[in-house]
């Protein structure tokens, strides 16, 4: 069946993002032009946030308070769905499109957008 629906959790196994957990953001199980496979659109975090102590300045807790995040297209052989989905009230598809992702700028604009999540 079709499980991989906007909003799934998966795990990348492969590449740089490889072990790291991901939001389906859209679906293509035809595949594209560009990429003749089923693949999904993902946004997921690369590094996640550091642990904060007390005694640190605010300058080091802003620093550490940073967090990473990728969006990237990937081949769904490449990825491992989980049970969890994350709640529609975040509205998974309108995270990132594809035309952002047509450009590097657009992919940064992306980026940023799912960062503030």
């Amino acid at each position: 069946g079709k499980f991989l629906k906007a909003g799934r959790v998966v795990v990348l196994l492969q590449g740089r993002h490889a072990g790291k957990k991901a939001v389906v953001t859209k679906v293509f199980d035809e595949g594209s032009k560009a990429r003749p496979f089923g693949h999904a659109l993902v946004a997921g975090v690369e590094r996640p946030f550091k642990k904060v102590t007390k005694k640190m300045s605010q300058k080091k807790i802003k620093n550490k308070l940073r967090c990473k995040c990728f969006v990237k297209f990937v081949n769904y052989n490449h990825m491992m769905p989980t049970r969890y989905t994350i709640p529609s009230e975040m509205s998974p598809a309108t995270m990132v499109t594809d035309q952002q992702m047509t450009t590097s700028d657009g992919r940064k604009e992306a980026r940023h957008f799912v960062q503030k999540l």
